[in-house]
């Protein structure tokens, strides 16, 4: 808080700028001096006043006129001005109230009465200030506690994209790069949604709810997933059951993102022409969600090795999604697929550590290699014993 409440004086009498000084100063205020009302306009400008006692009757500019320019300046809206005038008629008052002066003092100035309503309106003037005060310390206090809130929202929504993803590679967690898959073909669906114009609360439910894709794999026997050839017929009705058992699964949730999941199961393998599965859907019947899915999946799948390919190049794999346009997938989204080559490119490098890594327990898999090979059948609690089960 200033020592000193700052008085601009404006007249273009210096006399009469000598009187007020004779009576403001031994009161201990700072005072500045203006000849008129462009230079009182000017110093408002550079200089931070706590009141203005303001002549009316002056050459240009008077007194009414500069108290209107001042009150449209939002800063000095509240600036207590007070016309110092020899002018005595009602209809002179009601002008300058309506210009928007706070007080009056008539010439000649009695000690007294200035002292008095200049104190008053200092009063007020420091009232207005601590209000002010407080409402931007408050607002400050608000914005902080926003901005932390926002930064609390993001770690928990990062939170709960992350336990999405782990809980959805331990659905499939032998296969090598599910964490990887789930990943981009995640990313892959956002990105592809959002090209297509779709609003970012449903293109964010999007990345939330495509990791849960295949979590109907969780049915689905060990020997059928990691089969190094291809399926027969069997095996393939067996496999094809992953849709339903994921939306099964998933099913009457009242979360919005885990009702997206469900949906995203079911119908991430019905093609364009009706030949998917598991209902044969054709066309627009398919939910957008779905069909997104398809096309981040089967790309992904095609990029990335599994126990019964190689991965094809990138180039390969664009000349596949489009020849299977209008056949499996829907051409719109066949379309936002390919104009955004270059952010599926950046998605699939900057999702490209294997993240099944870090669940390798090398006691584990020589243990099943073991299993598999008939040699144990009943050493599992040595892992326990390791890990302190």
């Amino acid at each position: 808080m200033k020592d000193k409440s700052v008085i601009l004086i404006v007249d273009d009498y210096p006399l009469n700028i000598k009187l007020l000084e004779a009576y403001l100063l031994p009161c201990g205020y700072e005072l500045l001096k203006a000849a008129n009302g462009k230079e009182a306009l000017a110093m408002l400008a550079g200089n931070q006043i706590d009141l203005m006692l303001l002549d009316v009757m002056m050459p240009d500019i008077d007194g009414f006129e500069v108290t209107r320019r001042i009150r449209q300046d939002d800063k000095n809206r509240l600036l207590p001005i007070i016309l110092v005038t020899a002018l005595r008629e009602t209809e002179d008052r009601v002008k300058g109230i309506e210009a928007g002066c706070d007080d009056f003092i008539s010439k000649p100035v009695d000690k007294t009465e200035l002292l008095a309503r200049v104190r008053s309106l200092l009063k007020i003037k420091d009232y207005n200030d601590l209000r002010s005060n407080y409402q931007k310390e408050l607002e400050s206090e608000v914005n902080k506690r926003t901005e932390e809130l926002k930064q609390a929202s993001a770690k928990l929504t990062a939170a709960s994209l992350d336990t999405i993803y782990r809980l959805s590679v331990a659905c499939e967690y032998k296969d090598q790069d599910t964490g990887g898959h789930i990943k981009r073909m995640s990313r892959y669906c956002a990105a592809i949604a959002r090209r297509m114009g779709l609003d970012e609360n449903t293109v964010s439910a999007i990345l939330y709810a495509a990791p849960m894709h295949d979590l109907g794999k969780i049915g689905i026997p060990d020997k059928i997933l990691a089969k190094p050839g291809k399926l027969d017929p069997v095996e393939q009705d067996i496999m094809k059951l992953h849709t339903v058992i994921g939306a099964k699964i998933l099913s009457r949730s009242n979360e919005e993102c885990i009702k997206l999941g469900a949906i995203i199961a079911l119908s991430h393998h019905e093609k364009w022409d009706g030949s998917g599965y598991p209902n044969g859907l054709i066309g627009a019947t398919i939910p957008i969600s779905g069909r997104i899915a398809a096309i981040a999946d089967v790309f992904d799948a095609l990029t990335s090795k599994r126990p019964y390919k190689e991965p094809f190049s990138l180039e390969k794999s664009m000349v596949i999604i489009r020849r299977w346009s209008e056949s499996y997938f829907d051409p719109h989204v066949v379309d936002a697929f390919v104009g955004i080559q270059d952010e599926i490119l950046t998605i699939k490098e900057e999702c490209a550590t294997n993240d099944h890594q870090a669940f390798d327990i090398p006691e584990l898999s020589a243990l099943l290699k073991r299993y598999e090979c008939n040699e144990v059948h009943n050493e599992t609690c040595k892992i326990g014993k390791l890990y302190g089960y």
